[in-house]
């Protein structure tokens, strides 16, 4: 399958690093012009330009209004207005449904969901004057099944979820799409780095095939026994910005090797 996305501009929220940098990569390679973006600093995000040949690098703390107003505010210099809108950005943060106080909960929220509510805000209006967009948000199977810790992230992802589906159909007939990723377990640096200190601790050895088989027996059980990549998960999202995905709309897809099963 060809798929060309040569004129089009793509902004990917979070893609200084990890899979965003690698949907940065995957939509430039499409023939995309893409505008990478740090939530912690101008130089990241100028190190990740460098790295996926994108056009422009914008930083803000889109979990902010001031910051996510920067970020705009830097988008109205690209020659061309975003419209690929990729919400990368999200994070986890530990704690219990009895121990999770208003300040966590708040921060979930902010940084999984109102950061893309204002990023939306500030670029859509463009993509209905354009008369084509596409909206791709990544969530988590977590909105499908939440485990019984990080109540606040998986209520936030919840959120994210509903949200999608309500702006698909605020969108009708815009040319504009909206839709869900919902990854499971993604091999990313940092989650494979967290495993193997698990491991030491847990006497799983120090061989990475040995440590995925733990994995996917007690965290991650799937029947394609083993994690995804981000090349999977970007290959999704190119798809997704494509005119070929022009009739998937308003959907939560998951890519989790078949761990939620389900009719």
């Amino acid at each position: 399958m060809q798929i060309s996305l040569s004129s089009r501009t793509a902004l990917i929220s979070g893609s200084d690093r990890n899979t965003g940098r690698v949907i940065a990569s995957a939509l430039q390679r499409a023939g995309a012009e893409v505008v990478v973006h740090s939530n912690e600093s101008l130089a990241a995000a100028e190190a990740a330009a460098s790295e996926t040949g994108a056009i422009a690098a914008v930083y803000g703390n889109i979990a902010t209004e001031p910051g996510c107003g920067s970020v705009l505010s830097q988008l109205q210099e690209l020659k061309n207005p975003v419209n690929i809108l990729v919400n990368n950005y999200g994070t986890a943060g530990f704690a219990r449904w009895d121990t999770a106080t208003t300040e966590q909960w708040l921060d979930m929220y902010q940084k999984n969901m109102l950061c893309v509510a204002r990023l939306v805000q500030g670029i859509v209006p463009s993509m209905q004057i354009a008369g084509w967009g596409r909206v791709i948000n990544l969530g988590t199977i977590g909105s499908h099944r939440p485990g019984h810790t990080m109540p606040h992230y998986y209520a936030a992802k919840g959120a994210l979820a509903t949200y999608s589906v309500s702006l698909c159909q605020a969108l009708a007939g815009t040319g504009i799409t909206v839709n869900t990723v919902s990854p499971g377990l993604i091999h990313t640096p940092d989650l494979e780095a967290g495993y193997r200190a698990r491991a030491r601790k847990q006497g799983w050895g120090d061989n990475w095939a040995d440590i995925l088989a733990h994995i996917v027996k007690e965290d991650f059980p799937n029947p394609c026994d083993r994690l995804a990549t981000r090349d999977e998960v970007a290959d999704l999202v190119v798809f997704l910005a494509s005119d070929k995905a022009s009739f998937i709309n308003g959907q939560n897809i998951r890519i989790d090797g078949g761990a939620i099963a389900y009719v």
